[in-house]
């Protein structure tokens, strides 16, 4: 019984830590996402017609004018869109990091933290995990961005309106979204090749070095020039869907007998207004290479930079979490 008792109150534990930290990451989750997916061009247009395209999208250069604008606009539900296929992953990956790791190798938010093997060990697993999670994260950021209101618990609904038919009958589509793999390759080799290479030269050893320390915080935090970019375009490139056809692009619904009319939240609030601005849906983002020369030429260089701060947070976090494992490793060796 007493293995019984001890079960439940880490299961009443982990349940209630789970559910607190969704009610505080989800709505600053949803802000960065739509901050960083807005899509606001400094100057006129050209459409894909030659037709000149005034479209801009809301000017919101903070993260906390995001976090004012969705509330005001779609109040309370509009800040905890993704709620559902956020926790649902939570659960899944803290599951199998339980039953398969151990609870010290837990992954901090958009970091990688993974076994202590060798280099291509590490970078392989660092792949199969974004391979895993990837399906998970497009829903995620789609669910976040869309202007339809979606229904916690009719996923399958809610999955018709985030996947096009395409994406449906062929999920696997989701992985040939232009230039998102790439992205997240790039992302996972820096953090694994060269910082992982670093934090072992500077902090491994028989003692701890506050100079190394504060080299290696300092380059994390110079990592943000390299890894704030890829944050951006990944999200950029995971809200676009992908197609049968070739004139429709991975922003709006395709159309199909079987497109789903859905409330939007402009309908309930009675703002005439969206969160965000979004990509003409004739003219989506081809490539890696092409999404970071359409950003800086149609959004500016800055754009590749919103919410730099958030990125050079959980740099230091996981620099200062870096320490703290080196160091428990050599008190235990002692």
């Amino acid at each position: 019984m007493p293995g019984l008792f001890e079960f439940i109150v880490l299961s009443l534990t982990l349940v209630i830590s789970l559910v607190v930290s969704l009610a505080i990451t989800v709505p600053l989750t949803g802000a960065l996402v739509r901050l960083r997916a807005n899509y606001n061009p400094k100057a006129l247009q050209l459409d894909p017609e030659g037709n000149v395209n005034v479209h801009t999208g809301p000017i919101v250069t903070s993260f906390f004018g995001m976090l004012r604008r969705v509330y005001r606009i779609e109040g309370w539900a509009g800040l905890y869109k993704g709620l559902m296929p956020t926790g649902i992953a939570t659960l899944v990956m803290t599951g199998f990091a339980i039953a398969a790791l151990d609870s010290k190798r837990l992954a901090s938010h958009g970091r990688i933290d993974p076994p202590d093997v060798g280099i291509l060990a590490t970078l392989v697993y660092g792949i199969f995990g974004m391979l895993v999670a990837l399906p998970a994260a497009i829903v995620t950021y789609r669910s976040i961005v869309t202007p339809y209101r979606l229904p916690w618990f009719r996923p399958l609904y809610s999955l018709r309106i985030l996947l096009t038919p395409t994406e449906r009958r062929k999920p696997w589509v989701l992985y040939l979204t232009p230039g998102l793999l790439t992205a997240q390759v790039l992302h996972i080799s820096y953090t694994v090749v060269i910082l992982r290479s670093l934090r072992t030269l500077l902090l491994a050893g028989d003692s701890f070095s506050s100079v190394k320390f504060g080299i290696y915080v300092l380059i994390e935090m110079l990592s943000t020039v390299i890894i704030c970019p890829l944050e951006v375009m990944t999200t950029k490139l995971a809200i676009q869907r992908n197609h049968s056809a070739a004139e429709y692009n991975s922003v709006e619904q395709e159309v199909e007998d079987d497109a789903i009319e859905a409330p939007e939240y402009a309908e309930y609030s009675g703002q005439e207004e969206d969160v965000i601005g979004l990509r003409h849906e004739k003219d989506p983002y081809l490539g890696f290479v092409d999404c970071a020369k359409r950003i800086i030429d149609e959004e500016g260089w800055q754009a590749l930079y919103r919410a730099w701060w958030v990125t050079m947070l959980a740099a230091i976090a996981s620099a200062a979490a870096a320490a703290s494992q080196y160091q428990g490793t050599m008190v235990g060796s002692d």
